[in-house]
């Protein structure tokens, strides 16, 4: 029986604008998520396709439950990945009668340091 890991979601928390109307944001809104699956990239993740040349580092596979946006999120995950990741996108669920598992939303995400 297949069985997640606890990921911690980054969520950008907006609290303004500056002089010239961009964006302030302050500390990110920390959300829990439990049972997300962890794979690691493959070689298909390096293709020259990918918006902006951004690399995979692996997918995380969040389950149906999870219905939040992931839109310009981290992702902190436990060990041994210990690491804070971007999320790639807006990662969109698979339709429910395609998906018997309790996993439907493939989220692929990069490593995020700064």
């Amino acid at each position: 029986m297949l069985s997640g890991v606890t990921v911690t979601v980054l969520r950008p928390n907006r609290t303004g604008t500056d002089r010239l109307n961009n964006p302030v944001y302050g500390e990110p809104t920390r959300e829990v998520v439990d049972d997300v699956l962890i794979a690691p990239s493959t070689t298909e993740d390096l293709e020259a396709s990918r918006q902006m040349g951004v690399t995979l580092a692996m997918t995380l596979h969040f389950p149906k439950d999870y219905t939040a946006s992931l839109r310009d999120c981290k992702v902190v995950l436990p060990s041994p990945y210990a690491d804070t990741y971007r999320v790639v996108g807006d990662p969109l669920p698979y339709m429910a009668e395609n998906c018997p598992t309790r996993w439907n939303r493939p989220v692929g995400v990069e490593v995020a340091h700064g």
